[in-house]
Order: structure tokens, then C-alpha cells, then sequence
């Protein structure tokens, strides 16, 4: 009995109509051929995968912007407040883990604009910041 397993797991992609396996990728690659988060998308289809750069994106500027979280304002009842930012925080882990498993598809696109969605999330929050500080 052979003992040699192959390094990477056989993964069916969205192009093989007779079912054979395919193997996933595990080196960044360009391309729109990519299964993300949920399957048979964006499905190697440019304007899906477009979509699909433009939810990361957007989910990546959420995340940072969720971070501000306004804090809990004086005459609160306590249960109510840390109630509210649990929410939230659980909201923005959620978020989070989104884009870990879509930066996970080792695709060049959505590892760029998951990066530049938290660049501007934070050029944001921190804009945001230093406008009311000026104020």
C-alpha cells in the first residue's frame, strides 16, 4: 500500500461539464476563471467577475469603516450599548472572513482590490477623523 498523497486537493471547476476534477490553485494567477466564495461564481463570465471585484472591494472599505464604530454615548443603558457593538463587531468579523476566503481563491484582481478596499476605508475613516478635529 502506497503511502504518497498528492500535495493538493482535486477541486471541480466551473468549466467541466463532464465532472472531471481539475486542481485548484495554490500560486496568485490572473485570470477570471476562479470559483469565489459561493459556488459557480463569478463562473469565468468577465462582467461576474468584475461584480466579484467590485463586492470585495466594497466589502473591504465596509470593514474599515465598521472599525469607527461610534462609541456608546453617555446615559445608555449598558446592556443596550454593548449589545449594539457586539452587533457590529460580529457584523464586521463576518465581513472579514468574507474577504480572507475570497483573497483565499489566489487571484491577483481580488487580492488588489481587497487591499485597496482597506486603503481607502482607511484613508476614509481617518479623513473623516481629521475633518472633525478641524472643526
Amino acid at each position: 500500500m502506497s503511502h504518497d498523497m498528492p500535495m493538493s486537493m482535486p477541486m471541480p471547476t466551473p468549466n467541466n461539464a463532464m465532472g472531471d476534477m481539475n486542481m485548484m490553485h495554490m500560486t496568485f494567477f490572473w485570470g477570471k476563471d476562479l470559483v469565489m466564495l459561493f459556488d459557480n461564481w463569478p463562473n469565468g463570465k468577465l462582467g461576474m467577475y468584475i461584480l466579484a471585484l467590485f463586492f470585495v472591494f466594497v466589502i473591504a472599505v465596509l470593514i474599515e469603516l465598521l472599525s469607527d464604530f461610534p462609541t456608546i454615548k453617555t446615559g445608555t443603558r449598558p446592556i443596550v450599548g454593548a449589545l449594539a457593538q457586539a452587533s457590529v463587531y460580529g457584523l464586521r468579523m463576518v465581513l472579514a472572513y468574507f474577504v480572507m476566503l475570497s483573497v483565499m481563491s489566489y487571484n491577483v484582481g481580488v487580492f488588489i482590490f481587497v487591499v485597496v478596499g482597506h486603503v481607502v476605508g482607511f484613508f476614509l475613516v481617518k479623513y473623516r477623523v481629521a475633518m472633525k478635529n478641524k472643526a
